[in-house]
């Protein structure tokens, strides 16, 4: 019942997993008490060499989209612009991108099932393709020093706790709780695409999506 109520209340704010990123000073930092030292692969490691600069007030394209396997370089990709409640989503999907990333890894940890841990470095290609967005457009990221399993508000918290729990009783728990995390996924690319019109964001959205897709394929979806 627990895991239900947190689901179906993030679905209710049409953009899924926006809600978890409730306000722009929760976005900017960590909650009190976070750990940022254990963290397995933080988003400084990730992000590797940082966004060039723009002839315009915009941060200029940076290294692209490397290790994506779209063979689209946000550098080739144009930037527009992005309204607020965009910027909103756009950090909501890096948290949504950790989620998956940390409970995958998780995963693989307990159990012998190499998808975990296939999908679980997909998912890290995700979040830098996210992570170059927001240093394009000047949004706070908030995985940024965050350690695996640690997230900045107390909702996308209990969502990951509850479907770590959820997956730690069996295989085909796990299964499930993955299954769970593409589908929200799914519907919240989905919603977060409709008006935008910054190609380079529509482009990580569309990889995004078609990804989500083949990973709820993978986990029997």
């Amino acid at each position: 019942m627990r895991k239900s109520v947190i689901i179906t209340s993030a679905i209710a704010t049409g953009v899924v997993l926006t809600a978890l990123i409730a306000t722009p000073s929760l976005a900017a930092g960590p909650r009190n008490g976070d750990a940022a030292g254990n963290a397995t692969t933080t988003m400084a490691e990730r992000q590797g060499a940082g966004m060039g600069s723009g002839t315009n007030s915009q941060k200029g394209a940076g290294s692209g989209m490397s290790g994506t396997k779209t063979g689209t370089c946000l550098i080739d990709v144009a930037s527009g612009t992005v309204t607020a409640e965009q910027t909103d989503a756009l950090a909501a999907m890096a948290a949504e991108e950790k989620l998956a990333h940390d409970l995958y890894v998780a995963f693989a940890d307990q159990y012998d099932a190499a998808v975990f841990t296939r999908i679980a470095s997909a998912e890290t290609k995700h979040l830098d393709a996210v992570s170059m967005l927001l240093e394009r457009y000047d949004i706070a990221d908030p995985t940024i020093g965050l350690a695996a399993g640690v997230f900045s508000t107390d909702v996308t918290q209990d969502l990951y706790d509850t479907l770590l729990a959820d997956g730690s009783v069996s295989l085909d728990a796990a299964m499930e709780a993955a299954r769970t995390v593409e589908e929200l996924d799914i519907a919240d690319l989905t919603a977060a695409a409709e008006g935008v019109t910054a190609p380079d964001v529509l482009a990580v959205y569309d990889h995004l999506l078609t990804g989500s897709e083949r990973h709820l394929v993978a986990f029997g979806g």
